[in-house]
Formats: structure tokens, sequence, C-alpha cells
């Protein structure tokens, strides 16, 4: 039998596409289908590793997981990873291409369909359903021509869509109907339903909009999706989110978090903010870091000289110091590790203009960017506690000097990131090590926080089986399976 897919693409950006498709793979391979999700084209600085050796979105990975496969590059074969407010790191089939100018892309993304349909076709050779997910929407009609994320795939691999909107945000009906509207008619035929998703309170007031969409569009409505509040406990794709998910309950143990421009893999938080004996401060530009913070988090970055000038900038750089000289603790993550060093050098211009930076001068280190790119899932051990640790390195550059003879973990024989003589400023390459169990536990207990008991894989899982309930409730699932064609 061949296998089967559906598009689902939403009327703008954080509708809900990417809990949708987790939940819809859960549920799908729960019936015993082999589901693979696929992503022609993400933009993201939230990155996973996958198993051969790229990276891609983590939505796509967190998709991968529920529905009980492997992730790999094929599901995301195109994923942009914005570096300046103008230009991105272009990564195809899970390796860096090249960086280009937004304009410069959209002129030639058209180009990279081919790799988009190849693993598409890589993905449907092994599955029973595949659920593609748009990126923003498919009514940006002024990045129609050469599109390959929404209607410009849906045509090249001849399949059909669902369209989501967010009822939530307001203006559900007018985005539906709108998007309906000003598609052209080869586009608009290809949208075979709708979704309305994050409703509160009783579906029966919104009847009257369901009955009128489904006159206007000559689709069926496939359901009112209630707003999943566990969606808080599953990683977030887009750094936007920060804003409203890092909401931990208040403790007696504060991590402050910088909330640099271009902050990257900030999943590396998810652990902290599920403690209830930590709060998670998001602090940014224009903020202090609170004077009662236990730990600042440095955290990932796209750009780490650009995040290291605004950090600066902001006036974080004080606050950090004096945190360290009242006996606070710093911990930098991969490229947050990297600004805690002395020096960052740039001699091939990879984040701007050839050049160097001084660091934060918290470690005795220096780091050289290199266009050579690492991709690693490893285990480790945590040098410090001597327990266990699971993670993986995305990033350019090396990382030299005195501090590394005290690492944060050493990697087999190879020894992880640096500490400061007094160990009360760390850094690592590590993302991702907060999901061990063991090693938050002790790593907290030793800032004085008490540490719940919950395993954080557990909670994921259980995140994603609810959440196949929650729309095996509310979707019709039967009718979606049926709207999906063989590919």
């Amino acid at each position: 039998m061949p296998a089967r897919a559906i598009m689902l693409m939403g009327t703008g950006s954080d509708v809900g596409k990417s809990l949708i498709v987790a939940g819809l793979a859960r549920a799908f391979t729960a019936r015993g289908l082999k589901v693979m999700p696929f992503k022609p084209q993400n933009m993201s600085n939230n990155a996973a590793v996958t198993a051969d050796g790229g990276e891609i979105g983590r939505a796509q990975a967190l998709q991968a997981r529920a529905a009980r496969v492997a992730p790999t590059v094929h599901m995301n074969p195109v994923l942009l990873k914005p570096e300046t407010t103008t230009g991105a790191q272009v990564i195809v089939q899970g390796q860096r291409m090249t960086s280009m100018s937004a304009r410069d892309y959209f002129r030639e993304r058209e180009r990279l369909m081919p790799k988009i349909v190849e693993s598409f076709r890589h993905l449907a050779a092994d599955a029973d359903l595949i659920l593609v997910e748009g990126a923003g929407s498919p009514g940006e009609i002024n990045l129609r021509a050469g599109d390959i994320a929404n209607m410009g795939f849906a045509h090249a691999v001849n399949i059909d869509a669902l369209l989501i909107g967010d009822i939530h945000r307001g203006g559900v009906i007018a985005s539906i109907a709108g998007t309906f509207q000003i598609l052209p008619e080869d586009d608009r035929k290809r949208i075979t339903g709708f979704i309305i998703n994050k409703f509160n309170g009783d579906p029966q007031l919104f009847s009257q909009g369901v009955t009128f969409l489904e006159s206007f569009s000559r689709t069926s409505c496939l359901g009112i999706v209630p707003q999943f509040s566990a969606a808080r406990h599953l990683p977030a794709e887009d750094a936007v989110a920060l804003e409203e998910s890092i909401r931990s309950h208040a403790g007696h143990c504060r991590i402050a978090v910088l909330r640099l421009p271009r902050i990257a893999n900030f999943d590396d938080l998810d652990p902290l903010r599920l403690e209830p004996g930590v709060e998670v401060t998001m602090v940014h530009a224009g903020e202090a870091i609170p004077g009662d913070t236990r730990l600042v988090i440095v955290p990932g970055s796209k750009s780490t000289i650009g995040d290291l000038d605004a950090l600066k900038q902001a006036g974080w750089d004080i606050d950090i110091k004096a945190h360290v000289r009242r006996g606070g603790h710093v911990l930098g993550l991969c490229g947050g590790y990297q600004m805690l060093g002395r020096m960052v050098h740039d001699p091939e211009g990879l984040e701007g203009p050839a050049g160097s930076s001084a660091g934060l001068g918290l470690l005795d280190v220096e780091t050289s960017l290199t266009a050579d790119k690492t991709l690693t899932r490893v285990c480790g051990t945590h040098v410090a506690t001597g327990l266990p640790l699971d993670g993986y390195e995305i990033h350019l550059g090396r990382t030299h000097g005195p501090d590394t003879s005290r690492p944060f973990a050493m990697i087999g024989n190879d020894p992880d990131g640096a500490m400061s003589a007094n160990g009360r400023v760390a850094g690592t390459y590590l993302h991702g090590c907060f999901g061990s169990d063991d090693f938050r536990r002790a790593y907290l207990s030793r800032l004085g926080a008490t540490a719940g008991d919950f395993r954080f894989d557990d909670v994921v899982e259980q995140t994603l089986d609810d959440l196949a309930r929650h729309l095996e409730q509310h979707l019709d699932l039967d009718r979606i399976l049926a709207l999906a064609v063989p590919v």
C-alpha cells in the first residue's frame, strides 16, 4: 500500500500547527499506523540533532518522538536559522549549506525543491501516513512565487491540506475566510477542511461561525479543539513563545535566563521550569538581573558575537560580574559558554565582519569560530557530581584555555566545557543536559534548591499521550485520515 499524506497549514504563525501535528502523530501511531512528520521548510533557532548526523527543527524532533520513530534530516529538509534581522544560515538535509540574506534566499529558494521532494519520497517509502506541516500561512501571497513551504510544495507532490485557525487571538472567522478568499483557485481547491484551535468556552456559541465558514469555504469543519494547557510541558518551537511559556511557580531558588535577541535551543530550560522549587525568570533588555538570583544562565545563541554585544548594551555584563562577586553562580550554554571567555575570534567572518570581540572574562578560555559545525548526540558524566548526563552538541567553534583543565563534563575520555577555580562559573557545549533527572536534581541541590521527583521524559511522554486523547475527542480523525491522499 502506498503511503498517504495530508498537509496542515495555518492562517498564520503560532496557530498551533506543530502541536496538532504532534498530537495527530501520536494518535495515528496508537492506531497502528507508521507515521512520519514532515516540514518542507522551517525557520527556527531551536534545533535538534538527528541520529543520522544532521539538524532539524526541534518541533519535527518532537513530532518524530510522538510518532515513536527516530528523527531524521529528511523530516525537515530545509531549516533556516536566523543570524541577523535580514539573513539566516541555510541548512539543507541536516547540513549547513551557506548563509544568505532574505532577499537572496527568496530569489534562490525554488532551487531547493528537488531536495525537499527527495526527502519526502524517502519518508514515503517507509510510512503509512505522512503529516506535513506548512510554514506561516499560505495566504502570504507576496511569497507565493517560488514557494516551497506551503502551496508550492502541496502542488509539487499533489497533496491536499487542512487549514488551522487560532480562535484565541481573535478574528478566526475573518482569518479563515480571508485565506480562502485571497488564494487562487488552484490553491484554494487543495484545502479540504478546516480546524478551529485554542478554543475556550462553549463550542455551541460558535456554531453560527462554523456554519458560515463551511458555506463560505465549501469545506467541512473537522473539529473545534479546546486550549490544551499542558502544551507548556512540551518544547516550544519559536522564541516568541518564551514570553508566554516561561512561567515557573514562585520558589526559593531563582534562575535568571538572559533573553538574548538570537537565543537558540532554549528547550534547555524546559526541565528547569517544571521544577516546583525553582523560579525561572526571563530577563529582557532594559531589565536588571534580580538581586536574589542564585544562578544566571547565558543561553545558546545563533550569533555569539552579535548577542555578546547585545548583552553588553543591556548592561548585563556589569550585573553578571556583580552577581559573581556576591557569590552567585553562572552557567553558559554553548554560545553562552563562548561569551563567558576572554575573547571570541571570528577570523573567517562567519557571523559578520572578520575580527575578534572581548568576552566577559569570567572563564580563562578563548573561542575561535570555524566553518566546521559540530553536530552530535552525546552521553557523558558531570565532573562535579559524577552523575551521567545526556545531551547534544550543535555549534561552530572550538574553545581552549587554562580553565578547560577543569571541565564541566567528560564525554568518554574527552573533556567538555570549563569551570572557574572557585567553581561558581561554568560553561558547556552540551544542550539538553537538564533533561537528565539525577544530574538536574544534584545540580539544583548544590544551588540550595529542592528538586522535584518527576522524570522529565515521563512528563513529555504523558503529555503527548494526553494530547493525542485530546485530539481524538475533539477532531474527526477518521475523516482526516480519509482526506489523506496516496503519494
